[in-house]
């Protein structure tokens, strides 16, 4: 009998049915984006009482895919950030970096704002 998925004593419904690639830890191969899809990387304060954070919106992945993505670009800036409503935000201005790493992942990303 195979062991079932349990998360503090309670048992999950279709555990085995998750792919790898949501699983926490794992590597997400990630494809880059079609010719037409723009990636933009910005730089916003609105609601943030003045603090900068750095937005990148247009990326053609899963939520999945963009917590892992995420995570690689944290590591790279050294800084913490969040994926919110499809774009992922990373805490201060580093929008130069990204747009470099973006671009070595084969996304066309482009730095957008001042």
């Amino acid at each position: 009998m195979k062991p079932k998925q349990t998360f503090r004593g309670v048992v999950l419904r279709n555990a085995n049915a998750r792919s790898a690639a949501a699983l926490p830890g794992s590597r997400a191969v990630h494809a880059p984006a079609d010719a037409g899809q723009r990636v933009r990387v910005a730089r916003e304060v609105a609601g943030r009482s003045g603090k900068g954070v750095s937005v990148i919106t247009g990326l053609p992945l899963g939520e999945a895919q963009l917590e892992a993505l995420a995570t690689q670009l944290k590591k790279l800036c050294g800084a913490g950030g969040a994926v919110k409503n499809g774009s992922i935000e990373i805490q201060g201005d580093h929008r130069d970096r990204l747009v470099e790493a973006l671009q070595k992942l084969g996304y066309p990303a482009k730095r957008s704002g001042g």
